[in-house]
């Protein structure tokens, strides 16, 4: 950086440091966040679980979104062979966590599991070119939007649910909230957000050519979204597959 170069650089920050305002009063701060909890506690109609899963599916539905509800014991089966079905080859995820090896373990011959353990530069042609799908467990939810929060990290990157045609997110239905003020508040977020928190509500789309909607522009083209309830209530696919079964 030349002389010229640094000589502007603190001019800049001289006046942003001259034109920073006053520290907020806590008090105020306080008073306001009550206001505003207040407000959205007004609003907010109390849902039961089964209706916030209702909700949850409808909205990511009506964005072209598939989604499946589960118990915990028969998610991984049920996945695996959807994802057979789909012609699925290989598929992307984090073995270290719970749900991404109870989805590696029930994969048939057919479909590959493999882990994000090296850096993109050293994978980036077969990360793009020969990856079917990704799988990501989302931290949480909205069920007023339809909203994944997910949170990337090492293991499974924010790649993981960009790159390949097909992303899978799991979410837990104990984890969904009425609406972001809802996920705001429960999660504290106020107390430090995490560096890298993506929110997504449905497959990747754009209008931009046309006003034509055209999916798979800038990121997966499908969306399929597992939530797993122990609630038979909310568990209507495994209630339609049992009674087949019997």
């Amino acid at each position: 950086m030349n002389e010229h170069s640094q000589g502007a650089r603190a001019r800049i920050f001289e006046r942003l440091r001259t034109c920073a305002p006053a520290a907020a009063n806590v008090g105020a701060v306080d008073a306001l966040d009550e206001h505003i909890d207040a407000h959205y506690t007004q609003r907010r109609v109390h849902a039961s679980l089964a209706q916030n899963v209702q909700q949850f599916k409808s909205m990511l539905e009506a964005v072209h979104a598939d989604v499946f509800c589960f118990s915990a014991d028969a998610w991984p089966a049920e996945m695996a062979r959807r994802l057979a079905e789909a012609g699925v080859r290989r598929l992307v995820l984090d073995t270290s966590c719970a749900e991404g090896a109870a989805l590696a373990g029930a994969l048939p011959e057919a479909v590959e599991a493999l882990t994000y353990a090296q850096p993109i530069e050293a994978w980036k042609t077969e990360l793009f070119e020969t990856i079917d799908a990704g799988f990501t467990v989302a931290r949480s939810g909205l069920a007023a939007t339809g909203t994944l929060i997910v949170v990337p990290d090492a293991n499974a990157p924010r790649t993981v649910s960009l790159v390949p045609p097909l992303h899978i997110a799991l979410i837990h239905a104990n984890t969904l909230h009425a609406d972001l003020h809802a996920a705001v508040a429960a999660e504290r977020w106020r107390d430090g957000m995490p560096t890298n928190l993506v929110m997504i509500s449905g497959p990747s789309k754009t209008s931009d050519i046309q006003q034509t909607t055209a999916y798979g522009a800038h990121g997966p083209r499908a969306l399929w979204v597992v939530v797993v309830t122990d609630d038979e209530a909310v568990n209507p696919q495994n209630k339609h597959e049992n009674g087949a079964a019997r």
